[in-house]
């Protein structure tokens, strides 16, 4: 079943079918093919137990506060702000592109978002002040990615209600990784500008009052994190109640930035349903094809292959993780998540690791696959945004994100503590 599911799945995606769709499809054959029971009568219960749960809420909660962000200009006055703090680091407006790129994952939820928000404000000052197109390019899409590591984040929660694993929990384990991602990522850049200065452009000093002064357009974003966050953590509030506070508080602040009217309003709500509606069909989708998989025996026959191999429990983690990276080239990264953590987190878990950890650590496995080709979502974003030039200028400009992502993963199999240290002490 192993090989017929996999070979499926890759054949059916090949044909450009779109992904929740391949997900029901899949969930027919095995049906037909490996049950000796008529799965397809559940289907109807299946779809509204898997679509009608409170915590799903949160998904176009967070879309919709993504869409208020960019949409109300508050997104290029923090990457304005930020290229006054930071652009006199070897790289410049590299470093302002991966800070921005933080600040606005503590936001929006959603890697994709991120990317496109920041391509769309910095392209135009690349061009401009002569950076090379490889790495400025490479730095947003890889910055791009922390947007579904630093809380809130939509695949957090997607992992969570698919592992019934506590959300808040999920969402400050996030913390001390994202962070050390890009800080990582600003190191990288650093680095590399320092040996190379003709790849980082020109670096720029402000005044020191003009820097100070600059502060006020970071206290928005900061004031939303906290407040999401923050009111998560005293539990004043869930997370699904936590996104409704969020929005509120992003459609009070474009307000007083003079960023809401009519137009915006329309094209946000418009742009979360579009979002939401494809998350919640590749969700029910995978609900489905997981009900089947499990039905078919597929847990029992991945679970006894592995243990077949004689591996210890830490090999076993090893090649769950070259598993990911592989799928990683050719699956969506959301589709990966909901297709895989049926079979591989019981497994996981049977092994005696933290469903927490491996959270953490299928994100970091997830963001890299959206910076690999072929199918690297935040390639094609940067891309679109940079309206010239070769998409194999924006792989070659990701490729040193991807080595720190890749030392961030063994990081986390070494000290499992980098992720759980917070969660721990919070208990």
């Amino acid at each position: 079943m192993i090989a017929s599911v996999t070979a499926g799945l890759l054949g059916l995606l090949c044909l450009s079918i779109p992904v929740g769709i391949v997900l029901f499809i899949l969930g027919f054959g095995i049906d037909a093919f490996f049950s000796p029971f008529p799965l397809i009568r559940g289907l109807g219960p299946l779809v509204w137990s898997s679509s009608n749960s409170a915590t799903l809420i949160a998904i176009p909660f967070f879309v919709l506060l993504g869409e208020i962000l960019v949409r109300s200009g508050l997104a290029t006055r923090t990457y304005a702000a930020l290229d006054r703090w930071v652009s006199w680091l070897p790289g410049g407006l590299i470093h302002a592109n991966i800070a921005t790129s933080t600040m606005f994952s503590a936001t929006s939820g959603s890697s994709v978002a991120t990317a496109a928000t920041v391509a769309t404000v910095a392209m135009p000052q690349a061009e401009k002040l002569g950076y090379d197109p490889k790495l400025f390019s490479g730095a947003i899409a890889a910055g791009g990615t922390l947007g579904i590591m630093i809380p809130p984040s939509i695949n957090l929660i997607v992992y969570g209600f698919l592992t019934q694993t506590s959300i808040p929990q999920l969402f400050v384990a996030g913390l001390v990784p994202g962070i050390l991602l890009a800080l990582s990522f600003v190191l990288v850049a650093g680095v590399i500008c320092s040996i190379w200065p003709e790849l980082g452009g020109e670096r720029r000093f402000f005044p020191f009052g003009q820097m100070m002064r600059a502060l006020g357009d970071l206290l928005p974003i900061v004031l939303l994190f906290t407040l999401i966050i923050g009111s998560i953590y005293k539990g004043w509030a869930t997370p699904t109640e936590a996104a409704s506070v969020g929005v509120g508080g992003a459609l009070l602040i474009a307000l007083l930035f003079g960023g809401v009217n009519a137009r915006m309003i329309t094209d946000a709500l418009i742009g979360t349903v579009k979002i939401t509606a494809m998350i919640m069909l590749v969700v029910i989708g995978a609900s489905f094809l997981n009900f089947t998989l499990s039905a078919g025996g597929l847990g029992h026959e991945l679970r006894g292959f592995l243990e077949g191999l004689g591996l210890s429990p830490l090999m076993t983690i090893v090649v769950i993780i070259a598993m990911y990276i592989v799928l990683g080239f050719f699956i969506e990264t959301l589709s990966l998540m909901v297709v895989t953590i049926p079979i591989v987190v019981p497994l996981v878990v049977s092994l005696g690791f933290d469903p927490i950890w491996f959270g953490i650590l299928m994100i970091v496995l997830v963001e890299m696959a959206l910076i690999t080709p072929p199918v690297g979502l935040n390639l094609y974003v940067v891309q679109g945004a940079r309206r010239s030039g070769t998409m194999s200028e924006v792989m070659l400009g990701t490729i040193p994100f991807v080595i720190a992502m890749a030392l961030m993963i063994v990081a986390l199999v070494a000290f499992p503590e980098i992720a759980l240290y917070l969660p721990h002490a919070l208990q």
